[in-house]
């Protein structure tokens, strides 16, 4: 794992596609989003949120993102992009994103968003369940512990 990352639980690796870049010869803006996207479902897929959604009709939503551009990525490339939680509230927690190229060792990216507890079943915000609580501080503490 690349050691800008080591704070970070979660970390995915995403090759840069070519068809990634736009007119400007650099990877578009909307990709780093997506970045972001897939680096938080595998944190959510470690959690074990999603069956817990499909089992109690709570799950996560979006209500907040962030992102700080840091330098241009380009095809060819690949980048490690890690996840953390920083922050839990009562309905919601905060993520925070880092997007790291391979090829020039530096932060691509940086980003921050805020999930919110929502039942799906009701249409509105829930408390964070003490298993999600649970859960997320285990994998923090893993993280912390540079497992």
């Amino acid at each position: 794992m690349n050691e800008r990352l080591a704070q970070y639980p979660v970390v995915i690796e995403i090759p840069v596609a070519w068809g990634e870049m736009d007119a400007l010869a650099h990877v578009n803006n909307v990709v780093y989003l997506r970045y972001f996207e897939s680096v938080r479902i595998t944190y959510f897929e470690r959690l074990g949120l999603l069956e817990y959604m499909k089992e109690n009709g709570i799950g996560p939503i979006l209500a907040y993102l962030t992102c700080k551009f840091k330098i241009p990525l380009t095809y060819p490339d690949t980048v490690s992009v890690g996840s953390r939680i920083s922050k839990i509230e009562e309905d919601r927690f905060t993520m925070e994103y880092s997007v790291v190229s391979q090829k020039f060792q530096k932060a691509a990216a940086e980003g921050e968003g805020v999930i919110v507890s929502f039942n799906y079943r009701e249409g509105k915000k829930a408390r964070l369940p003490e298993e999600w609580r649970a859960r997320i501080q285990a994998i923090e503490a893993s993280a912390q512990r540079g497992e």
